[in-house]
């Protein structure tokens, strides 16, 4: 009961303020979301297809500032870690007001290694998975990811992440118990989704050592 409680809270809170901030609300929503502050897309993307859905925005504008806004959210990310270099990031992460921002090693350790396993690619898949989309930005930039292709990965990632959130807003919006129930669907969906692109670029690897 208390958790509907705070989600209708959150899905009021979201609609007042796209309402007052229009499409520019919408991109400055998703671009705190995609950086290290933890802001879910969950609770942004849904309650503004709704607003679409009521005729207040355009649903494909909505997609397509949304995925801006992620792009410039986990620019911002890559930009800090590729300047400020590996060494000093973990440091600020122990510090104590990380915990505001919900930082800490063990969640940048994880982000890291999901990029080291998975490479380039890592920053398209990240962006389905729970916990590591917000961080996945930093390994990227340790590592000096070409930018080109860290922001066609993003775009990619948030794309489909963003249309599914929208889709599912603009359909089930009204109905925040129903919506409720497909956070935790398209959470696994993400997942999934995420195993399955793994397992092509583990047979293309395959593939390419037996030619």
């Amino acid at each position: 009961m208390f958790f509907m409680e705070f989600i209708s809270e959150i899905f009021n809170l979201i609609l007042q303020t796209a309402s007052e901030w229009g499409y520019l609300g919408i991109f400055a929503l998703m671009a705190v979301e995609s950086s290290f502050i933890p802001f879910p897309s969950e609770v942004i993307i849904p309650p503004v297809a709704y607003l679409a859905q009521q005729g207040e925005f355009n649903i494909f504008l909505v997609i397509i500032l949304g995925i801006i806004g992620s792009l410039v959210g986990s620019s911002v990310n890559y930009w800090l870690a590729r300047s400020l270099g590996r060494t000093v990031v973990y440091s600020l992460v122990e510090k104590k007001w990380a915990k505001i921002f919900l930082l800490d090693r063990p969640k940048l350790e994880k982000a890291e290694k999901y990029f080291l396993d998975y490479g380039n690619s890592s920053t398209f898949i990240g962006r389905l998975v729970p916990a590591i989309r917000q961080l996945i930005s930093l390994p990227a930039g340790f590592t000096k990811m070409n930018y080109k292709d860290f922001a066609w990965y993003t775009c990619l990632g948030s794309g489909l992440w963003v249309s599914i959130l929208g889709i599912l807003g603009y359909l089930f919006g009204a109905n925040q118990e129903m919506l409720k129930e497909y956070y935790h669907l398209i959470s696994v969906i993400g997942v999934l989704l995420a195993i399955i692109f793994v397992l092509l670029i583990i047979y293309n690897k395959k593939s390419k050592i037996k030619e």
